[in-house]
């Protein structure tokens, strides 16, 4: 009856919203009973309503979008907000959850198979080493001053690249660099900072560009990093805002826990992505078309379908998300969810 209540918000113009703080205090019995069990639901309301003063613009937005963005941060495992995990930024009248990369860092850790993961960026004063071939290997030792402790940043000069690092739990390790022109050139390419400038205010590229190129490299290692489906979502969400894509949250996938991003390729200009059409009768509202799976595909569902707990479909997901990209990936993602929610519901 909680979960049929919230549903009620999203699809009867009818119930009253004035606000979001109104919202959370109306619901919030409801919304406890629809949060993971680990996830404290006052501890979340504090958070969502400080993410929420700290944004003007988020009154603007659609009490119900700001509220299917806090669930579904809460259902990733991220706090919004000054933790730097996730935010909640306004997109039109509808909000867009969009995670941190210290968010990012998170999810990696939390797959299990990655036991430490971090990024730095490298300063022109900075020692940096890079060498690939057959024994790859990075090496950065940063600027030191009096007594070996790090240089200021003015002393280190200004910033010439990025790098991440993952360690595996065998002990392994893998990593990507990337230059300043590199990180500037997907800044570039970004909506949200074409916009920007077109408007001529600031973006979060002029006031962080550390932290954005943190995110940036970490962002790209993570493609090379077995995922997680709160990883792999994460991601998706990311890129399609990074893209002026909306990411349409809606409230009862949310509530369910299956909601599904449509996934971007961030690395690919926009202009030379293939326009995909809805099928014929279903209008288009930015849905790609999804075929009917391929043998591989209803290879990989099947296998899901067997795993008799959460714990196994979750390393079955692990090991199949690597085999799979675009719109194969986002069917393989969808119907993981479809699987998880109908053990849930036989527990």
């Amino acid at each position: 009856m909680a979960l049929q209540t919230l549903k009620n918000i999203n699809r009867n113009n009818q119930v009253e919203v004035k606000s979001f703080p109104a919202m959370l205090e109306k619901f919030k019995g409801e919304i406890a009973r629809a949060l993971p069990k680990h996830i404290n639901p006052d501890r979340m309301a504090r958070i969502a309503l400080t993410a929420f003063r700290m944004t003007p613009k988020l009154a603007e937005c659609d009490p119900r979008s700001i509220f299917a963005a806090v669930i579904q941060a809460s259902q990733l495992g991220l706090e919004v907000g000054l933790m730097g995990e996730a935010h909640l930024v306004p997109f039109g009248d509808q909000c867009q959850l969009i995670p941190g990369y210290t968010g990012l860092m998170k999810l990696a850790r939390q797959s299990g198979l990655v036991q430490d993961i971090y990024a730095h960026e490298v300063r022109v004063n900075d020692k940096f080493t890079l060498r690939l071939g057959m024994e790859r290997r990075l090496e950065h030792e940063p600027l030191t001053g009096p007594g070996g402790f790090p240089a200021s940043d003015e002393e280190r000069g200004e910033v010439v690249g990025f790098y991440a690092v993952a360690v595996f739990k065998d002990g392994s390790r893998t990593f990507v660099a990337m230059s300043r022109k590199e990180v500037e050139k997907i800044r570039d390419n970004s909506k949200g900072y074409q916009a920007a400038k077109r408007y001529k205010k600031e973006s979060v590229w002029d006031s962080d560009f550390v932290a954005m190129g943190l995110k940036t490299v970490i962002r790209r290692l993570c493609k090379f990093l077995p995922k997680s489906p709160e990883l792999a979502t994460a991601l998706a969400m990311d890129a399609a805002s990074e893209q002026g894509k909306a990411q349409n949250l809606n409230l009862d996938d949310v509530i369910e826990g299956n909601y599904t991003p449509v996934i971007i390729d961030d690395d690919q200009v926009p202009e030379e992505k293939e326009q995909r059409e809805s099928p014929p009768g279903q209008g288009n509202e930015g849905t790609a078309f999804v075929a009917e799976p391929n043998a591989k595909l209803a290879t990989a569902i099947k296998a899901m379908e067997k795993a008799p707990s959460k714990e196994a479909l979750d390393e079955i997901y692990i090991r199949l998300e690597a085999d799979f990209e675009g719109t194969d990936l986002e069917v393989l993602m969808r119907e993981y969810r479809r699987i998880k929610a109908n053990i849930g519901s036989l527990i």
